[in-house]
């Protein structure tokens, strides 16, 4: 098996269970996100620096995203024609967040975003407005493209977690649209948003390409597992995964070092 570490840069186990922590990432990141907050994380404890982990979870990721968005389509659930303007506004985003990474201190966005990924868990929790049905647009579509998508997808480029959860719960609040088509029309704007960011990363040298195309693979076959399951259940099952994702990546934010409430916590322990 000398050629698997030749091939990777790893030994072949380590390899293995990158595979299958991907596999499982795609499946919960193709109903409600958040599968980088597995990824990133297993890549470090891999090896990999920070940079080549989130480089080449962009290429891996792209995989999974695209293969949940075809099995979203296949069911007829994304506005392809309506949804190109967010695309682009998203994608855009995210290759400006991919740049600005490199000279914008992150500690704000960091301490900030678990508490708002809670509000977005309570609020999904708490609202039985929240179905498949339809709603009134509060916003117009050219509007949310040109401010809400680029946003959304500067911070998937900058920071990364969550992103596809907020894309989600803006095109429900924002647009009106159903549940499951919101997850759908959210892995189309999560497309763009990683395809934008790998795009700047693809010429940086830090993208792990075998590796990432491997892992990529195994992101698809996951992808159509979640993207099925939310398709076959739609609603019922898209809620809740969206709210115990949302307060599982609050509380690994918060446990890491430098943010208030795991020093905090931390102290009274210590104490």
């Amino acid at each position: 098996m000398e050629w698997v570490s030749d091939l990777f840069g790893l030994s072949p186990g380590t390899v293995l269970v990158l595979v299958c922590v991907s596999f499982c990432a795609a499946i919960i990141d193709s109903i409600a996100g958040g599968g980088g907050l597995l990824n990133v994380p297993a890549l470090l404890l891999a090896g990999l620096d920070p940079v080549s982990a989130v480089a080449t979870n962009k290429l891996q990721g792209s995989f999974g995203v695209l293969s949940a968005t075809r099995a979203y389509a296949r069911a007829g659930l994304i506005d392809w024609k309506g949804s190109l303007p967010a695309f682009i506004g998203s994608a855009i985003g995210a290759g400006a967040g991919a740049v600005m990474a490199q000279v914008i201190p992150l500690g704000a966005l960091k301490t900030g975003v678990p508490f708002l990924l809670i509000a977005i868990a309570l609020f999904i929790a708490f609202s039985p407005k929240l179905s498949d049905a339809e709603s009134r647009e509060r916003v117009r579509p050219a509007l949310y493209a040109a401010t809400f998508a680029v946003v959304i997808g500067f911070y998937d480029g900058i920071f990364g977690p969550g992103g596809g959860t907020f894309f989600f719960i803006t095109l429900v609040v924002l647009l009106g649209q159903g549940v499951t088509r919101a997850a759908a029309n959210a892995k189309f704007l999560n497309l763009a948003s990683n395809v934008g960011a790998f795009a700047l990363f693809a010429f940086s040298g830090h993208i792990f390409w075998a590796l990432g195309i491997l892992l990529g693979c195994a992101a698809m076959a996951g992808a159509q597992i979640g993207a099925r399951a939310a398709l076959r259940q739609g609603a019922a099952l898209i809620k809740p995964v969206v709210v115990i994702v949302s307060i599982l990546m609050a509380l690994k934010l918060m446990s890491e070092a430098g943010h208030p409430v795991g020093q905090w916590l931390r102290g009274m322990v210590s104490g």
